[in-house]
């Protein structure tokens, strides 16, 4: 193996990456604007739940309630103001008892209580306020259920630990960092393939071997370097500093292994793009479980990315160690040895 060769092979690909103006410009732009959008979004997460009630006079059981940081009680003196207050949103929820809520029960008749939700309420939560409308009509009258509800919480307890925003996203801005290297990458090899620069390297003592060390070492190491950038700037590296680099290590490798694949499909800039952007986006799927996180399937596990999101995702909002991720990280190395050697044995053929 030649290093002095591949050290000089490793700074020309520097050099013609950064002679590339559409992927500097997008490299440096989208860096900039990962970290600008972290610091623009909410650091802290707002958890207390705003009741509004309208409560009859003679029905005090709920207009004394103390409020909590978990829920905030603002009582109202008629339907109207409560609606105001929801449409405004002073109030989430809004609970309207009937002033002759306690005659219409005693006398068998069903009261209608007007349930009011700020549009930002999810559907599936409808169902969940109608059912405390329901237990709220009964308490009002002194009839509780004569039921004792036990409460066991399986899992992490998220009360008053919430993922701020800028925290849930973050994962995701180092993912994209290594997935736009992979397309400059690839466009780069392509180029190198079209003008036969390659081949004319081949005459040289240099070996396909020492072209594709070359090619790893520098599409890894530059997209490892932006992405502990980003991390670094956006305090990232805080918590399990060393854990986080590896995962991003492994993750560069298989950006860059995937980078070989899409440069064997690739004829031109606008083939690559078009396949980058189609591998781009099957990547960035797994993100999608991190920022929603109802969506998430057990068929996604199934994309290699999922072990890197995952991976960060634990590890900087949730203090995961070594042994919490030790599985997402041997699958992700599984994957990035299979996507390189999958790559280099399909793009060798291409210039050999």
């Amino acid at each position: 193996m030649h290093i002095t060769a591949i050290w000089a092979l490793m700074v020309k690909d520097a050099r013609l990456y950064a002679a590339n103006r559409l992927f500097a410009l997008v490299t440096v732009l989208g860096l900039v604007a990962y970290i600008v959008i972290y610091f623009l979004l909410p650091a802290t997460v707002d958890e207390t739940l705003r009741l509004g009630l309208v409560i009859p006079d003679s029905l005090s059981a709920l207009s004394e309630m103390p409020d909590n940081d978990a829920v905030q009680v603002t009582r109202f003196t008629d339907v109207e103001a409560l609606r105001k207050a929801v449409a405004s949103g002073e109030v989430e929820v809004g609970f309207a008892f009937p002033a002759d809520l306690y005659d219409q029960l005693r006398q068998g008749t069903q009261p209608i209580v007007e349930l009011l939700l700020a549009p930002e309420v999810p559907p599936d939560f409808v169902s969940v306020y109608a059912a405390a409308a329901r237990e709220l009509s009964f308490t009002l009258i002194g009839q509780e259920l004569p039921v004792v509800i036990k409460e066991e919480i399986l899992g992490v307890d998220m009360v008053g630990a919430s993922i701020a925003p800028r925290q849930r996203i973050l994962p995701l801005f180092a993912v994209l960092v290594l997935m736009v290297e992979c397309l400059g990458l690839a466009s780069l090899i392509v180029a190198e393939i079209e003008q036969r620069t390659i081949r004319a390297l081949l005459v040289t003592p240099l070996t396909v071997r020492d072209v594709f060390v070359a090619k790893t070492l520098f599409g890894s190491l530059f997209a490892f370097g932006q992405a502990i950038l980003l991390l670094a700037i956006t305090g990232g590296l805080v918590k399990a500093p060393l854990l986080n680099l590896t995962a991003l290590s492994i993750g560069s490798v298989l950006m860059t292994g995937i980078a070989f694949l899409i440069a064997t499909l690739g004829r031109d800039l606008m083939s690559v793009m078009g396949w980058g952007m189609l591998a781009l986006l099957i990547m960035a799927l797994p993100t999608f479980t991190v920022l929603i996180p109802g969506l998430a399937a057990d068929w996604v596990r199934i994309i290699p990315t999922y072990y890197l999101v995952d991976t960060l995702h634990r590890s900087l909002n949730f203090s995961a160690d070594w042994n919490d991720v030790s599985g997402n990280l041997l699958l992700l190395t599984a994957f990035a040895l299979l996507s390189l050697a999958l790559g280099m044995a399909t793009l060798q053929r291409r210039f050999v």
